[in-house]
């Protein structure tokens, strides 16, 4: 049986739309590849880093910023060096100002002003190299930070099991990825540092009032300092609140977004897309709301802060003038004395608005420590030992299921599969067909009895040799933005272009590929859009193939194809069952009936077991399901 159409099961799609427009198969056009092309060229090479990957989690304390950067004390020990003496230089200004005025100016002496120039010079030059290469070193450390962090939870996502995916909405997940971590790098690359850097501003700049004139600093200081703290406390603690709500606005916000591009096809099916732009609307009017309570928040606060440094410096200027005037202060300290609280405001500001932003880095640190902090349900055991190459007998013994506690989907499965055995499992909808192949592929643990495959318990074996010998195609197979080879190769990244047609041959897919520009390395669109559904179906089953798996499991492989497509793929499935043990879950009948064995389970029991012909002179459910399936079948070729 010949595919029909060169391109597609199902007549044309965007394949043939874009070679009829003189496309390429991706529809991009040539001189858009091009440009990528040059880009991709120009792009930076990187060594990839060794990365020793558990499926277990290590026990350890909970995530914390302190615990998170006590691996890397020593690099911020010597970040702080190098803020303290950038501190140190930024505030020699003034105090040469002092010196140049009343040993220079006042006493008419050139050589102090060039003496005082010069070194005023100096520290403007020391001051910038210092900046310049404390922003170099902070910077680096604050991104390979980030890149550990990025890691750490990206790790930790690749490890969990599926019911966290099922339980967690894509969006929330992405927050944690991007906008939690992007707080945290704000903080990590400018917060601490730049906290640092104003905190010791305003030490130093203290001491230094202290010690240019007691009297006046103690007035300035008492007059202005308790009101600017409680203004201060009044905006850090109106603007925490408010910035807490916006994390999880932006969480909702960007959940949403996520929801609506993956649903885009069904919104646009049921005339949605109105009715979304008013729900984005009021998410994002929620999430507006949020930031501008801060926004009001700083509205008061920041000309609040300028008004009492500008009522501080005309204190300073009247009390330290009738003292210039008496001969109790000089001029040049009364100038010092201006300059230094000129700049004693500024870093005041700062530290309340970069508090702020550490008190959003908390916020960000106490989600990822949720996360971080949620253990697989189906975890690696660490004495676990790899798995043996199996000969594919797979045994349920006793086996209870329950996806929620107290609502049994599977009741006392015994189930014995014999190496290269192919057993079919039909049923009911939400009978535990499924459920059967999650539990032998082990992307769910039994509540109660065991599945074993070669007698060997798959608790106790090693994640990652079991995966490599249990292929799976779900029903809805996943395709990555990329090429065919680096789609069907994903099982097996150091294969072979000939081992990658010989894949794609046995599915019976060449004829199509052959067909397209760039033949194996033609790229499609993301989720394989451009394919039609038994393309898509034909590549997941090469891409099992290609992994030469000992036990293959099929799961409503053939539910969502035309005849046409079935017929097709049900051919590929001949070619890659062939001497391996197999657990096909299907509604169409047609699969079901080339199995060696067929299960029927429903209500989370195995009601009926045997061939296609016993169960059929049973006159039992599956032999009621063959008649309305012949009659559906007669329906549709009439």
């Amino acid at each position: 049986m010949g595919f029909g159409p060169p391109i597609g099961f199902g007549g044309a799609n965007s394949v043939t739309s874009s070679r009829d427009a003189g496309l390429p198969h991706a529809g991009v056009p040539g001189h858009l590849q091009d440009e990528v092309k040059r880009v991709l060229d120009q792009e930076p090479f990187h060594d990839p880093q060794p990365l020793d990957f558990k499926y277990f989690v290590q026990a350890e304390d909970a995530f914390t910023l302190r615990s998170f950067l006590g691996t890397h004390k020593w690099k911020l020990a010597f970040a702080m060096m190098l803020v303290i003496g950038e501190s140190i230089l930024l505030q020699a200004g003034p105090l040469l100002t002092k010196f140049g005025i009343d040993e220079g100016v006042v006493e008419k002496n050139k050589g102090v002003l060039v003496i005082v120039s010069s070194i005023y010079l100096c520290s403007i030059l020391l001051h910038s190299l210092s900046a310049w290469y404390r922003i170099r070193y902070t910077g680096s450390l604050g991104e390979g930070l980030m890149k550990d962090l990025r890691v750490k939870v990206f790790s930790h996502l690749q490890r969990q099991s599926l019911d966290f995916y099922t339980n967690e909405k894509a969006g929330v997940l992405m927050t944690r990825m991007t906008s939690d971590i992007e707080a945290l790098s704000q903080l990590f690359q400018e917060g601490l540092v730049n906290f640092a850097v104003q905190g010791l501003t305003v030490i130093v700049i203290t001491i230094v009032l202290l010690f240019l004139n007691l009297k006046l600093a103690l007035i300035t200081l008492i007059a202005v300092i308790p009101i600017t703290v409680l203004l201060s406390q009044w905006f850090r603690s109106r603007s925490s609140n408010a910035y807490r709500i916006v994390r999880n606005r932006i969480s909702e916000v960007l959940s949403d977004l996520q929801e609506s591009l993956a649903g885009i096809r069904v919104i646009t099916a049921h005339n949605r897309r109105e009715h979304n732009v008013v729900r984005h609307i009021n998410i994002v009017g929620e999430h507006k709301e949020a930031n501008l309570d801060a926004v009001k928040a700083a509205s008061v606060y920041t000309p609040g802060t300028e008004a009492i440094a500008i009522f501080g410096r005309a204190l300073v200027l009247i009390i330290g003038g009738r003292m210039v005037v008496k001969g109790e202060l000089e001029i040049g300290e009364l100038t010092a004395f201006l300059l230094y609280l000129g700049a004693f405001f500024t870093p005041i500001q700062t530290l309340t608005q970069l508090y702020n932003g550490y008190q959003q880095g908390q916020a960000a640190v106490s989600k990822l420590r949720d996360l971080l902090g949620t253990s697989p349900s189906v975890p690696e055991n660490p004495s676990a030992q790899p798995l043996p190459e199996i000969h594919g007998e797979i045994v349920f013994e006793n086996v209870d299921f329950s996806y929620v506690k107290g609502t049994p989907v599977l009741k006392n499965i015994n189930l014995k599969i014999e190496p290269g055995e192919t057993v079919a499992v039909v049923g009911p909808t939400g009978g535990g067909k499924s459920t059967i192949a999650k539990l032998a592929t082990r992307f769910y643990d039994p509540s109660s009895g065991k599945v074993t495959i070669d007698g060997f318990n798959i608790r106790n074996a090693g994640l990652k040799s079991l995966r490599e010998q249990i292929g799976v195609v779900p029903q809805e197979p996943f395709l990555f933005a990329g090429s065919i080879r680096e789609n069907v190769g994903f099982s097996k990244p150091e294969a072979s272009d000939t081992e990658i047609i010989k894949a794609l041959e046995a599915s019976g897919l060449m004829p199509m590929v052959n067909s397209l520009p760039d033949g194996i390395n033609t790229v499609i669109h993301e989720r394989g859009a451009s394919l039609s559904a038994g393309e898509r179906q034909l590549i997941a089953i090469a891409r099992a193939f290609l992994s030469k798996p000992r036990v293959l499991v099929l799961d409503e492989a053939t539910s969502n194809l035309d005849l046409q497509s079935e017929s097709q793929v049900e051919d590929a499935l001949d070619a890659i069952l062939n001497g391996r043990s197999a657990i096909i879950v299907a509604h169409r009948l047609a699969t079901v009936m080339r199995a060696d064995r067929i299960l029927v389970v429903d209500n989370g029991s195995i009601i009926e077991s045997g061939s296609h012909e016993e169960l059929i002179n049973l006159k039992g459910s599956y032999s009621q399901m063959h008649s309305q399936w012949q009659k559906s079948f007669q329906s549709h070729d009439s």
